[in-house]
């Protein structure tokens, strides 16, 4: 489907490529961000395993002492690295804003999306929980959204057009690496990390179309916040319990939100002026 959508997406990834000042953005090696990845990933794997065995301290993801310790430290960490190499490149302007827009009825894409993650929220669960802890799993989520969408379809996506790429390559490569990195989380889940990059690069995919529709790096960020924040309530939270039925809207929006794209596949980009 990915694949699909990309072919119909063959546009050239022009614009201005210009930072606020309106200099031509510094550039940035297709290896060099391979790198910083790679230490962005550090960040949240190493830091995750390293804090969970510094000092004594609750690790269970259950407890606002373990969210605190094993999310909002390695990722805030993670969050504070990434804008430090968005402020070192001078490019806020293209991370935080996207000037290649699509037509509008690709905000098909984030409404399903927050519907289905409105949806899939074990609110009976959570009214078992503090209300402290509540937020403090809303927040940790929130920055593994704003972190990864300025990773990926913030930086990523920008480096990728300043090589020149389309932008069906940009959206195709750019859900890929996204994909791909989600397979360090086979050193704590094991083979099961396998379905789940694959499942994360079509997730990349439509929080890309997010991206584009909005107009910038905004709304992506939130929601792919939202929706991490309801799978968790159906999976971390209810861990010595059955399956939460309601989780099952996340596959929901996978379903719907990729049949739509693929029948209108050939409508997404704009249509060109004469």
């Amino acid at each position: 489907m990915v694949a699909a959508s990309v072919r119909a997406m063959s546009t050239p990834s022009s614009g201005p490529d210009v930072t606020s000042g309106g200099e031509p953005l510094r550039p940035l090696a297709l290896w060099q961000f391979g790198v910083v990845v790679v230490v962005y990933l550090a960040i949240i794997q190493l830091g995750g395993l390293v804090l969970s065995r510094v000092g004594d301290h609750d690790d269970d993801l259950t407890t606002v002492e373990g969210v605190l310790w094993s999310m909002w430290l390695p990722l805030g960490v993670a969050l504070v690295f990434t804008y430090a190499v968005v402020a070192a490149l001078g490019w806020w302007r293209p991370v935080l804003r996207d000037d290649r827009p699509v037509r509008r009825w690709l905000w098909v894409v984030p409404v399903v999306f927050l519907l289905c993650s409105l949806v899939a929220v074990d609110y009976g669960a959570l009214s078992e929980k503090s209300v402290g802890f509540v937020l403090a799993l809303f927040l940790a989520t929130q920055l593994v959204g704003w972190g990864e969408e300025g990773m990926f379809r913030g930086i990523g996506v920008t480096a990728l057009r300043v090589h020149g790429l389309t932008e069906g390559k940009v959206a195709l490569w750019s859900s890929v690496v996204f994909g791909a990195v989600h397979l360090t989380n086979a050193i704590g889940h094991g083979a099961q990390a396998i379905p789940q990059a694959l499942a994360v690069s079509f997730a990349g995919y439509f929080f890309y179309l997010t991206r584009r529709v909005s107009g910038g790096n905004v709304v992506n960020s939130v929601l792919h916040g939202l929706f991490d924040f309801s799978l968790l309530t159906g999976t971390a939270i209810l861990v010595d319990q059955e399956t939460y039925l309601g989780s099952l809207a996340a596959v929901a929006a996978y379903l719907v939100v990729g049949l739509v794209v693929l029948v209108g596949r050939r409508r997404i980009e704009p249509v060109p002026a004469t």
